[in-house]
Formats: structure tokens, C-alpha cells, sequence
């Protein structure tokens, strides 16, 4: 496997250098990544569970598809890039900026992109990258990230409680 590279930023998502993803996360080094939701036409959303061989959070439940923005990408083509390697979805065209996240702890100091998407399947997922997929109604995992947090990606968590805060609804 080839070495990742990311961009640094600073506090204002500007690059301001390049470095390895080891070193970028050994040292907490601002850097950039996307977070897909896919909702269907019932208004629920699909969570991925993360493949046990993941070096971060293995196994964990998180958003349908997410990544790092690779070094020079930007980040609706790592959205798109996202969602076809994970998910096997093919857009010709970026899914719609929901909302973005500054980096902080609980994103693991990622400055975050979250986009909507609306497609009902069926996927095709990589198992190296996921382990396991299904459906579930917004209020189901509101009420489940509260009553078993440790069962979802940080990252998720702290998404999910902004999508609360906007009322919970699958619209931007």
C-alpha cells in the first residue's frame, strides 16, 4: 500500500504545508475530511459499520461514506472519490454540501465537509473498508448514539449532534 498524504491547514482550512497520515495523526496536525449521508426516499439514513481492520475506530457505526481529503484534492471530488469506493455509488456530479465542521478533538482535527445525498441503493461495499450497512429512521439513532455512544464513530457522534441541532431533518 502506498504512503497517504495529506494537507495541512491551518486554522482557517488553508494549506499550509503537506505530511504522511501517520504523522499527521501522531502529532494532531489539522488536515480535511468528508462525511456522506445517504438518506433514501423514506427519509432514513444509512450508517456503515466500519470494518474491524481499520487502523481508526475499527468497528464502530459512521456516517454512509467518509475519508480523508487526499494532498491537492479537494473536497467534493473526495466526496465522490468516497462514496465509489466505499459504497460503489458512481456521481457524475458532487452530492450537496450539507454543512461544515471546524477541527477540533471530536473530529480528530479534521475540518469537515458533510454532504446530503439521496439514493436508495442497493451498494456494493468493500469489506476491508466496511463490515456490515443497513437503514435506520433518524430518531432511532438519536436515541441510540444517547443511550450507547460507544457504539459509533466519535466523529459521527459529534455530526449527528449538529444534524439534531438543525432539527434532526434529512433537508439542508
Amino acid at each position: 500500500m502506498s504512503m497517504e498524504w495529506f494537507d495541512v491547514v491551518n486554522e482557517r482550512d488553508e494549506v499550509v504545508g503537506r505530511a504522511p497520515r501517520a504523522e499527521v495523526h501522531a502529532r494532531g496536525l489539522r488536515h480535511r475530511a468528508v462525511h456522506v449521508l445517504v438518506f433514501n426516499g423514506r427519509g432514513q439514513l444509512f450508517l456503515q459499520k466500519r470494518s474491524r481492520w481499520k487502523d481508526r475506530e475499527p468497528g464502530l457505526w459512521d456516517s454512509s461514506a467518509s475519508g480523508h481529503v487526499d494532498a491537492g484534492e479537494a473536497y467534493d471530488a473526495a466526496a465522490v472519490r468516497e462514496l465509489r469506493e466505499e459504497l460503489g455509488v458512481e456521481l457524475a456530479a458532487p452530492p450537496q454540501r450539507w454543512f461544515k465542521l471546524e477541527a477540533c478533538p471530536e473530529t480528530d482535527q479534521e475540518f469537515v465537509w458533510v454532504y446530503r445525498l439521496e439514493h436508495g441503493g442497493p451498494f456494493q461495499w468493500s469489506s476491508e473498508e466496511i463490515e456490515d450497512g443497513a437503514w435506520f429512521d433518524p430518531g432511532v439513532i438519536s436515541r441510540w448514539v444517547r443511550t450507547e455512544p460507544a457504539m459509533f464513530a466519535r466523529s459521527f457522534r459529534y455530526l449527528w449532534a449538529e444534524v439534531e441541532r438543525r432539527g434532526g431533518r434529512a433537508e439542508p
